[in-house]
């Protein structure tokens, strides 16, 4: 895997924190930062494509009414409901 040098500021008592836990794990800071930013960046590019894959659900008509939804739930909870009731 090819990788490129950033350089960054982060407030003082993070730094200090970082490198205790690196310590702590005998972990080098760098590869803890670079684990946390690349669980921050696959978290946020996760948000950002299901929401762009919600808009084009969207624009293509792929979608529930919020009152089919509620209606499905309410049956489903019914269903359980009585299904609780027969066993007693």
């Amino acid at each position: 895997m090819s990788s490129t040098t950033m350089t960054i500021r982060v407030p003082l008592d993070i730094s200090d924190k970082l490198e205790r836990l690196a310590r702590g794990t005998r972990r080098s800071s760098s590869y803890l930062a670079t684990a946390a930013i690349t669980a921050y960046v696959e978290r946020e590019m996760d948000i950002i494509e299901g929401v762009q894959q919600g808009l084009a659900d969207m624009e293509a008509g792929r979608v529930t009414s919020h009152d089919d939804v509620t209606a499905q739930a309410q049956q489903i909870i019914a269903n359980a409901r009585q299904r609780k009731a027969e066993r007693g």
